[in-house]
């Protein structure tokens, strides 16, 4: 009997590198999304065909107003994901052009920030100097 391999999208991989780099985060696969959490608290979501929109993004909490500032300025890169985007969280797609994961990464480090405790946010910053820079 073969069991078949699954190889995980290689967006989720890059994601995934990122997210549990920072502080105390975990991962927690759900069907064809991920969720990334802060001790108990979801900071990013991996979104993939959400409510069969068929986008692939990242998803993440911003500053109140700005899921609606970006998703209007910039409508070809955010958008407002089902549920979760009238509550704050705007969706960076993953699936047009070519991804600067160096934003993937300074959106998901502002999230995380808005989400972990101030001990976490600090120990995240390190020395101060803001998001952590990713390896291409």
């Amino acid at each position: 009997m073969m069991m078949r391999q699954t190889v995980e999208d290689e967006r989720l991989v890059r994601l995934t590198a990122i997210c549990l780099a920072l502080p105390e985060t975990t991962r927690n696969i759900q069907a064809n999304h991920a969720a990334f959490l802060v001790r108990s608290k979801t900071f990013a979501y991996f979104l993939k065909d959400h409510h069969s929109d068929g986008i692939v993004s990242v998803a993440c909490k911003v500053l109140p107003g700005d899921h609606l500032l970006l998703s209007q300025t910039h409508p070809e890169r955010y958008y407002l994901p089902a549920y979760i985007g009238a509550r704050g969280w705007v969706g960076m797609r993953l699936d047009v052009g070519e991804v600067d994961w160096d934003e993937v990464a300074e959106v998901v480090f502002h999230s995380y920030c808005l989400t972990a405790t101030k001990r976490l946010v600090m120990q995240a910053r390190g020395v101060g100097h803001g998001a952590p820079r990713m390896e291409r």
